[in-house]
């Protein structure tokens, strides 16, 4: 496993990113970026950036709070029961738009090509990632063929930039996996976020993972489960095996 440092210019700034590759570099044509939850990149989300690239791709993990860095580090455990701490990150959150993001993922999916990433994209978001993970395979879908979303907030909400209302743009094929109860994501969006992919005839499954909670497939935080992570990878491995590796030639 190699990991390379890398400082990808946007429009509004520089984001440190990881970028993850098997031992050999040369054999990963997939690309994944791996969009954050709420607490930013950490040795938490490399662990999944690696096991991901065991799996034959190389895996972005860039910093989607640059515009505010110097920040934290947040304990993902502790974080939201502390007010100084949840006042500094909801700030990061709503600070950090989805615009922002939409517009970042034209450099980092140009940061993957410099690097010899030519092939098929896919992104896979957690929390706050899961939405621009959808709304970066509506802005670009030449380049991404695979969009998934992790216990992710405000799907389909009554937003402007929901990605329920980008479904027609959509050509990835998209999982969803849901917390079994989420305030981020209720039963309504649920079904507005189904009904567009499907008019939208996009590629999809919407799944509910019964008894988990909000956070549930990330190992640091206060509410990871081990045997839903373990679902969870089951998923996302052959969703990216299936689109990005297996997938057909054009």
């Amino acid at each position: 496993m190699t990991r390379q440092e890398l400082q990808i210019k946007t429009r509004d700034g520089t984001a440190k990113a990881g970028l993850f590759r098997p031992s050999e570099p040369s054999a990963a044509k997939s690309g994944v970026i791996l969009y954050q939850d709420a607490f930013g990149p950490r040795p938490a989300l490399y662990g999944m950036a690696e096991r991901l690239a065991a799996e034959g791709h190389a895996v972005l993990v860039p910093d989607l709070f640059h515009r505010n860095a110097p920040y934290g580090p947040f304990d993902a455990k502790t974080a939201f029961t502390n007010e100084t701490t949840k006042t500094a990150l909801m700030a990061l959150v709503t600070g950090t738009t989805q615009e922002m993001t939409i517009s970042d993922s034209a450099a980092f999916l140009e940061a993957l090509a410099g690097e010899g990433v030519t092939g098929p994209i896919g992104t896979v978001g957690y929390c706050m990632g899961g939405a621009r993970a959808l709304n970066a395979a509506a802005t670009y879908p030449d380049r991404i063929k695979a969009a998934a979303s992790f216990h992710g907030g405000n799907l389909a909400s009554d937003a402007a930039d929901s990605p329920h209302r980008k479904a027609d743009s959509i050509k990835a094929r998209v999982y969803v996996g849901m917390a079994g109860v989420d305030r981020s994501f209720p039963p309504e969006q649920s079904t507005r976020l189904e009904e567009a992919l499907r008019n939208a005839e996009v590629d999809h499954a919407i799944e509910n993972y019964v008894g988990m909670a909000h956070g549930w497939c990330v190992p640091d935080h206060s509410v990871y489960n081990e045997a839903g992570a373990a679902r969870h990878w089951q998923r996302l491995i052959t969703l990216f095996a299936e689109t990005l590796i297996r997938a057909p030639s054009a």
